[in-house]
């Protein structure tokens, strides 16, 4: 590899530590901001919102990006798929259950987008791969062992977040053609716009809300969760899929888990072990796995 593509690659892995980083504090942010608002009126707000500004974005940076006739329906399917069906599902997991359920159950996404991946022939996983995305689901067991309750909170929200995962795990898969042929920010910016106004019909089923009541803090993680997790967030994501591979990129969710643990340290003040400690060092070992060529 070249130095121009050498440095392309090494941005690509910082643009998704960075996706992992505001993923996981994330889980924080929309489980403060879903206690005041609807879960399903915030995904449709958030995601039509930052889907306007990476359309505005893309407008600016690739004024002569524009959608081909063929693409319109794939793309409004990866809409429906990874924002509508993912994030509301998500949304109202969140809502139901714990934070600790949520980091460990979301983080089996590779697991499903690995096997969809290798069923449509559009990525086979390598030996190292396998060996990476087994050692990270070690991790993130020995992270959540602590705090991990399947039969606990809300088995709803369990299994709506495990839903959520297949859901995500295929999205990141089967954008793989589109990437191809655009940019990693047209293929965040047109699903995203679509999908998150494709959930307000769902939204109105619950618009019981009062702006006013609305403190400082919720306010800011909603902004945080926009803007960070949901515009930067997907553009970082699909940039990574367009340069590593599908395969590597989603071993990355389980560093999502990751900062979700040292998030819910900061901000919630939970604990961190021995048993945390072993695990995030399993977590690391296992993306070095998963990404070595």
């Amino acid at each position: 590899m070249d130095s121009a593509g050498r440095r392309g690659s090494a941005w690509a892995e910082l643009s998704l530590l960075l996706t992992a980083f505001f993923f996981g504090t994330n889980f924080v942010a929309v489980k403060h901001v879903v206690e005041e608002v609807p879960p399903v009126l915030f995904a449709a707000v958030r995601f039509t919102a930052a889907g306007l500004l990476l359309w505005a974005v893309l407008r600016l940076l690739e004024p002569a990006s524009r959608l081909k006739r063929a693409d319109l329906l794939p793309v409004v399917g990866l809409g429906l798929l990874g924002i509508t069906a993912t994030q509301t599902v998500f949304t109202i997991g969140v809502h139901h259950t714990t934070a600790a359920n949520t980091a460990v159950i979301y983080s089996t996404a590779p697991v499903w987008g690995m096997l969809l991946g290798f069923a449509l022939g559009l990525e086979r996983p390598r030996v190292s791969g396998v060996a990476g995305v087994v050692m990270c689901l070690a991790g993130v067991a020995a992270i959540e062992s602590g705090g991990l309750r399947l039969a606990g909170t809300s088995l709803l929200g369990d299994a709506l977040i495990l839903l959520a995962a297949v859901f995500w795990g295929s999205y990141t898969v089967l954008s793989l053609p589109l990437l191809r042929r655009y940019t990693p920010l047209a293929v965040a910016a047109y699903p995203m716009l679509l999908g998150g106004i494709a959930a307000f019909p769902l939204a109105a089923l619950d618009l019981r809300l009062d702006p006013s009541s609305l403190d400082g803090s919720v306010w800011f993680a909603a902004l945080y969760s926009t803007l960070f997790s949901s515009a930067f967030g997907f553009v970082g994501w699909q940039k990574g899929v367009a340069r590593v591979g599908a395969n590597r990129v989603l071993v990355y969710q389980y560093l999502v888990a990751l900062s979700g643990v040292v998030a819910g340290m900061v901000v919630l003040g939970e604990g961190f072990g021995l048993l945390q400690a072993l695990g995030a060092a399993v977590i690391l070992l296992g993306v070095y796995l998963a990404r070595r060529r």
